[in-house]
């Protein structure tokens, strides 16, 4: 039996320009700071961001960053994720034989739509994953609008 799919070359084409990129940003920023023994203040964690029928929610990966070392702000429908990843103290310069991991203070905002209740706004931190959920208000959930018979 053969199995069909749909091609969609436009989805192939954007996740193609996006691997690129990253490719293209990751190879420059290793190659110009690789030597330099801090690589602190480069780095942004990545992000997750998806809608249910009644919320929005944000994951970042965040690994090795504490709980208190790490800010969730909502403000005028912005979401800001701040915090810092500090490098550990207790291994000696003399003693790496690579560095590629990233150190210093990050900061990723996001433009909320107005539907979303500040008041009910959580976030949850577990193995490295900060996860924020944003419920939307009533009124901008789906609602099912029934036709009637002329």
């Amino acid at each position: 039996m053969m199995l069909l799919t749909k091609w969609e070359p436009f989805k192939d084409l954007t996740s193609l320009q996006g691997r690129i990129n990253r490719l293209f940003d990751d190879s420059l920023i290793r190659s110009r700071f690789f030597d330099d023994d801090t690589l602190s203040g480069i780095w942004a964690p990545v992000v997750d961001v998806y809608e249910t029928e009644n919320e929005i929610v944000i994951k970042a990966e965040i690994p090795g960053v504490s709980k208190k070392d790490v800010n969730v702000e909502l403000k005028d429908n912005i979401l800001t994720l701040s915090g810092e990843r500090k490098r550990e103290k207790d291994i000696k310069e003399e003693n790496y034989h690579g560095k590629e991991r990233y150190y210093g203070a990050f900061r990723r905002s996001f433009g909320l739509p107005a539907h979303v209740e500040h008041e009910k706004v959580k976030a949850r931190f577990k193995d490295g994953i900060l996860e924020i959920t944003l419920p939307k208000v009533e009124a901008a959930k789906p609602k099912k609008i029934e036709i009637g018979i002329d």
